[in-house]
């Protein structure tokens, strides 16, 4: 069998063989089907094939990884052969790749790890004294410890209990037996083969800096030993250089307590790799480790002792080769020397003379790891995807750079702004500065703007009164570059503070808004982000600004000249970003209408820019009744960006102004209002249009008022023409504002549009208002679900601003069963909680509206009869007993609210009418007992305890389904 086996493994395994599919298949079946075998028969198999000389490495390593099978349940009967066959197994793969000498270390670790040392007591005994046997044999003992710390005794990786209690034992032991010998036989491996066969002492090395976690820190940690590693680390050969660092840095992260660890970070003497900066960079994560361990022992002692002192001490040794690395290493990771920075930072909280000089130093790491590499400099400009990609990736690495500065900031204020003046001061001056350069310090004070209080921002106090004013008139050499341009535009307005409260700057402000270093930059994209910020300048500064309108007006004179002289064939269309004309727009009404400015100037101003609006819209709609004029034309983008400016442009002015101090300003935007309109009856199915045409209705009510309503039923009327639910859902949030301000005075108009409003949607909804599967997330699903949403808000608004009458207008009629009905429903299960309160405070309205105290003449005949038998009983007694009414959710509670709120009402409204019916009728049919129904009927009679009768109904309703075992469904 065994000649077979050796045949099907290779057929099967060998990389190097061409074999048949199907042969390959069943050798792979055959080699399956011996590895099932018994494990004490499978071990056999392996130890006596595996020392013939001549077997292929594909076969020894199937082989050994079955005897690693049948290892994991060896019987300890099984051992003793398993043993005696080692040293022959040893001494035969001695010289086979590495990776047949991992497997075989694989097994024994395995071995170790369930029989030692109770069953196989001196395995590491047995082996040490074989080490003599020359290099093979140290190779063949190193690659066991590693299995051993990869397999069961590093901490390195999730273990579970079993494991754990695995890896005591077997360290417990060895710490008992062995530890000794094995430190001892790495000083001598490493020592014996340094020159011959550098990589086996890089591997004895590799292998203590492993176990140094968990053995006594006195086996490496003495002079002989010590001495070793300081020589290794400065050898000419790379890898023992590395293997010894790592081993020291182990050494130096050893777990301990704060005093011995003092102790031992004192006994190594580190300034003897301080002092040579040749190496320093080979070393940094050696330096690194040190300074942290340093720092936290002074952070565990604190600063008030001796020792503390002493930890500070060592730090302070290690501080220049930390700050030496992180600036001049280019391959050491900076995250984590960051991370230790940040720390520092935070432990001195009332930092030396000598500590703020190394605060100092931190800004400047700071500064240097922020700057961008040079190589992408035109890719930012542009920007395309690579530099796109690098503005993403240093915006991540820039959070944990900025925490480390706002740190800076509030423990060394001082030394940050002296910093910050002597950067800045530097990018001004000097024209040697590049882009990376005066971006990073631009960024920094951009950054500290945020750890300036209000008041000092305002006051300018100390240093501060003199940057500002030094980065308003700035002029940097490379200011046409994308990223500098912009961090300047976003730096400038983070301190307009202090240009509110320092008026004499506001010409310099203006000038760095609207030069070329802003809205009029060669890069689109700093255009638009200028008009933007200048905007906000200006809700800012306002009336500070009467002054200068005329200037800023003068200077914005072509950017508005785009939007009004635009050819309709020019690629501007689709270079000009619709957002750099609205957001200049804004700014400029908000300027402009200001009732600072005079009553002449303000109309010579708001006139000088609608009438070339209104021309293009007057143009395109003259245009259209010659010719057939497409969605996707350009003349249609160009009058939606015109739209766009005439909306932003009357966000400057309110309603007081615009209809009572200065009519003639609202004369001209009814004008206008007049002219857009015509828009919707021109091309009543172009969406973005009417979108837009839309907006600015919203924006003509808040500022016309009352003077708006004639113009509302033509726009009303166009708005509803084959509407869709995306556009029903606008139509509908208008309406809302409109009742939101006109009230009643609107219940008219409302009542003319609104069976066309509710057939049209009941007619997009579907007939089921619960319908909408939560499988199908559609774009269309979305809509329809927001449509219902609206609907509901429209209906609740209606109820409470009076207008409720308008449903029982003889046009509307015959709606309301339908409406009352999905209200109803609504009301009982809709998956929205929050809408269904809704429901139940418009019935709570309605109940108000339409129904007389106790046996007046109700404004609805039946209506009272449907509250208390159907409402009262499917909505405040069914859906709340059901299980999906959950008391512990907030919302439902804000529902159950409503609810109890909704049954005294109807006890206010309809006396014993309500109670005694929902008393004999509604409580007996969800099984409540007569003694319950009787208390909640005298609770309902007290006068305004409605949160006492909440609490007793809270309680009855747990009872009620409790005695249902929750069995109880409404539907």
């Amino acid at each position: 069998m065994a000649d077979d086996l050796e045949r099907a493994i290779l057929l099967a395994y060998d990389p190097d063989a061409a074999v048949d599919p199907a042969v390959k298949a069943q050798a792979i079946a055959f080699c399956d089907c011996a590895r099932r075998e018994p494990p004490s028969s499978l071990l056999r198999l392996c130890l006596e094939r595996l020392p013939r000389a001549s077997l292929p490495d594909p076969v020894r390593f199937w082989l050994l990884s079955a005897l690693h099978e049948a290892v994991l349940s060896l019987p300890p009967s099984e051992l003793p052969f398993f043993l005696s066959s080692l040293p022959a197994l040893a001494s035969c793969l001695s010289s086979s790749p590495p990776f047949i000498k991992n497997k075989l270390s694989q097994c024994l670790s395995t071995v170790i790890t369930l029989h030692y040392p109770h069953s196989w007591p001196t395995p590491f005994v047995d082996l040490l004294p074989r080490l003599a046997d020359g290099p093979h044999a140290v190779d063949m003992f190193l690659r066991l410890l590693s299995s051993l710390d990869d397999d069961l005794l590093s901490q390195d990786y999730p273990r579970d209990a079993a494991a754990t209690a695995a890896a005591s034992r077997v360290k417990d032991a060895m710490r008992m037996q062995c530890v000794p010998q094995i430190a001892r036989a790495w000083f001598d491996v490493i020592t014996l083969y340094r020159t011959s066969e550098p990589s086996l002492s890089a591997s004895a090395l590799d292998v203590a800096r492993r176990y140094i976690p968990w053995i006594d820190i006195g086996l490496v940690a003495n002079d002989v030993f010590l001495q070793l590693l300081f020589e290794l680390v400065e050898s000419s050969e790379e890898q023992l250089r590395s293997a010894a660092a790592a081993c020291l840095l182990a050494i130096v992260a050893k777990r301990m307590d704060p005093r011995p660890k003092l102790a031992l970070l004192r006994s190594l003497q580190f300034n003897r790799l301080f002092s040579r900066q040749d190496s320093v960079c080979s070393l940094a994560h050696l330096i690194t480790g040190y300074a942290v361990e340093a720092l936290e022992c002074y952070k565990r002692m604190g600063s008030d002792n001796v020792d503390g002192s002493s930890a500070l001490e060592l730090l302070d040794e290690a501080l220049p080769s930390v700050f030496y690395v992180m600036q001049t290493c280019q391959e050491v990771d900076s995250g984590n020397i960051v991370e230790f920075l940040s720390s520092y930072v935070s432990a001195m909280k009332t930092p030396t003379q000598k500590q703020l000089v190394y605060i100092g130093q931190v800004l400047e790491v700071v500064k240097d790891q922020m700057l961008y590499d040079p190589a992408y400099r035109s890719n930012l400009d542009l920007p395309d995807k690579i530099g796109k990609e690098e503005e993403d990736e240093m915006a991540e690495s820039r959070k944990d750079l900025f925490a480390l500065f706002r740190s800076v900031s509030r423990v060394a204020p001082d030394i940050t702004l002296l910093f910050m003046q002597n950067l800045l001061a530097r990018a001004v001056q000097s024209a040697e500065m590049n882009v990376e350069e005066v971006e990073a310090a631009l960024s920094l004070f951009y950054r500290f703007g945020e750890t300036v209080s209000d008041e000092a921002m305002r006051t300018g106090s100390g240093l501060l009164g003199e940057l500002v004013p030094m980065l308003l008139s700035a002029r940097f050499s490379c200011h046409s570059h994308r990223i500098v341009a912009l961090v300047y535009l976003d730096t400038i307005t983070r301190y307009m503070k202090f240009v509110h409260e320092n008026t004499q700057y506001i010409p310099f402000a203006l000038a760095a808004f609207l030069d070329e270093r802003g809205i009029h930059h060669p890069h689109l994209s700093v255009s638009q982000r200028a008009s933007y910020l200048f905007m906000r300048a200006v809700k800012l500064l306002k009336s500070k600004l009467v002054p200068f309108v005329e200037q800023i007006l003068q200077s914005l004179q072509d950017t508005v000249a785009r939007f009004t002289t635009l050819d309709w064939t020019s690629k501007q269309l689709k270079t000009s970003g619709s957002e750099d004309g609205s957001y200049t727009f804004e700014a400029i009404g908000l300027l402009i209408g200001m009732e600072d400015i005079s009553p002449e100037k303000q109309s010579e101003y708001l006139a000088a820019l609608l009438t070339p609006l209104l021309q293009q819209v007057d143009s395109l709609i003259a245009d259209s009744k010659l010719q057939n004029i497409e969605e996707s034309s350009p003349r249609i983008a160009s009058v939606q960006q015109t739209i766009m400016a005439i909306n932003a442009l009357s966000k400057g002015f309110n309603e007081r102004l615009v209809t009572t101090s200065r009519p003639a300003i609202g004369s001209m935007f009814k004008q206008t209002l007049s002219v857009l309109l015509q828009i919707l009856v021109v091309f009543p199915n172009i969406e973005p249009l009417r979108n837009k045409v839309t907006s600015f209705l919203h924006r003509m009510v808040d500022i016309l008022g009352a003077s708006i309503l004639p113009f509302l039923p033509m726009a009303l009327k166009q708005l509803l023409m084959d509407s869709e639910p995306k556009e029903m859902v606008d139509f509908l949030v208008l309406i809302n504002q409109l009742i939101s301000k006109f009230n009643i005075s609107i219940a008219g108009m409302l009542g003319d549009i609104f069976p066309t409003i509710v057939s049209r949607v009941f007619q997009l909804l579907p007939s089921d208002a619960f319908s909408f599967d939560p499988g199908y997330n559609t774009e269309e699903v979305r809509e329809l679900q927001e449509l219902q949403r609206v609907l509901y808000t429209f209906l609740h608004v209606m109820a409470t601003h009076e207008l409720s009458s308008v449903l029982l207008a003889p046009t509307c009629r015959e709606y309301l069963n339908s409406i009352i009905e999905l209200l109803l429903i609504t009301s009982c299960n809709h998956k929205d909680i929050l809408v269904r309160k809704q429901c139940v405070q418009i019935f709570v309205r309605l109940i108000k509206d339409w129904c007389k105290k106790y046996n007046g003449e109700d404004k609805l005949p039946g209506f009272r009869n449907f509250i208390i038998e159907t409402f009262a009983t499917r909505c405040c007694l069914n859906s709340v007993l059901d299980k999906s009414f959950e008391f512990r959710d907030a919302n439902t509670l804000l529902l159950f609210v409503e609810i109890v709120g909704a049954q005294k009402v109807m006890y206010d409204m309809f006396g014993d009418e309500f109670a005694v019916h929902f008393v004999s009728k509604g409580l007996p049919a969800a099984h409540c007992p007569q003694d319950l129904a009787e208390q909640y009927y005298r609770k309902l009679q007290q006068d305004n305890d409605t949160k006492a009768l909440r609490s007793f109904y809270q309680s009855l309703i747990e009872n009620l389904r409790q005695q249902q075992n929750g069995s109880f469904v409404f539907r």
